[in-house]
């Protein structure tokens, strides 16, 4: 009896400090789900950026169209590519992630190519958009550091014992995170 009593004792406390650690997960889960929608606005910022951008490219004379169309290209790939927050795995952000890679390839060439089009250059519609561009590319950036810290914080709460209990019998799973694109670390060589 004593020891039923003592098993009963210690479910009560377990039970009691489960409850307030699966409303921490919770509550940390829903903070991951507002980041990521948060990257994917950003994103998203980007690709509605970009037909302005192309248009006011293909009205300068004698543009290359072949970078134009891997622009056009590298967007519909990137906007066709959505992950909902609760397919967080790190081979869907891999891939989601290389698709905006392809994107930001793309148009960086694209701008590479602009400065041999010195009109083009000082086109005030340009000049504008390319300003905006590197102001969205910049969120990106916030945001996806932002998403990092979040999901650090979430998997570490997760992880810790004896949360970790509760997280799995609830199917609390670990996040993944963005990485640096392979060849990040080095700095780009510039020529003139």
């Amino acid at each position: 009896m004593k020891r039923l009593l003592f098993y009963l004792i210690g479910f009560v406390i377990l039970a009691s400090q489960s409850s307030c650690g699966y409303n921490e997960m919770v509550a940390k889960d829903e903070n991951v789900e507002a980041a990521w929608a948060n990257v994917q606005n950003a994103y998203q910022r980007r690709a509605d950026l970009i037909p302005n951008l192309v248009n006011t490219v293909k009205g300068a004379a004698n543009f290359e169209q072949e970078t134009l169309t891997r622009v056009i290209e590298a967007r519909a790939k990137a906007t066709s590519m959505n992950i909902s927050a609760d397919e967080l795995t790190p081979e869907n952000i891999q891939k989601f992630q290389q698709a905006q890679g392809e994107l930001s390839g793309a148009l960086s060439r694209l701008l590479v190519t602009v400065e041999q089009y010195p009109d083009l250059k000082a086109n005030q519609n340009f000049l504008e958009l390319q300003a905006q561009l590197e102001g969205t590319e910049n969120r990106i950036s916030v945001e996806r550091r932002k998403f990092n810290e979040t999901v650090q914080d979430y998997n570490s709460y997760i992880r810790s014992f004896p949360r970790n209990f509760i997280a799995g019998w609830f199917d609390f799973e670990k996040k993944g995170y963005f990485e640096a694109e392979a060849g990040a670390q080095k700095a780009p060589t510039v020529q003139f």
